[in-house]
């Protein structure tokens, strides 16, 4: 008897890549201070961003231990970060010093909404 239930997983899942013990990877945090929170529009702006680097980008709220792809709008969008939520970022691959910084300032600038 073929059991189904174990291919229609609802709970999203970052991809994971092979690491190498010696490989860095840059990691760092910011709080959603834009008063929607993390809505489509800047949820968006995060994941066309983030799809501007080369580098593997990863999310998480602080309080949880499942990361999702930071390239990917819905996602993202099940992060549900509302104001004042405090999100987990790690960037790796060959930019990703740049992205993270970058990602990091459009956090910091309320994604350009207010």
């Amino acid at each position: 008897m073929l059991m189904m239930s174990h291919f229609f997983s609802m709970k999203p899942t970052a991809p994971r890549l092979p690491r190498v013990e010696d490989d860095p990877v840059v990691n760092g945090e910011s709080t959603i201070i834009n008063q929607l929170g993390l809505h489509a529009r800047p949820a968006m702006a995060f994941v066309q961003l983030a799809n501007g680097f080369a580098s593997t980008v990863r999310v998480r709220r602080a309080n949880s231990s499942e990361w999702v792809d930071g390239k990917s709008i819905m996602q993202m969008l099940l992060l549900a970060a509302t104001a004042g939520t405090v999100l987990e970022i790690s960037c790796e691959g060959t930019d990703e010093t740049r992205a993270l910084e970058e990602i990091l300032k459009l956090i910091n600038q309320k994604f350009d909404e207010e």
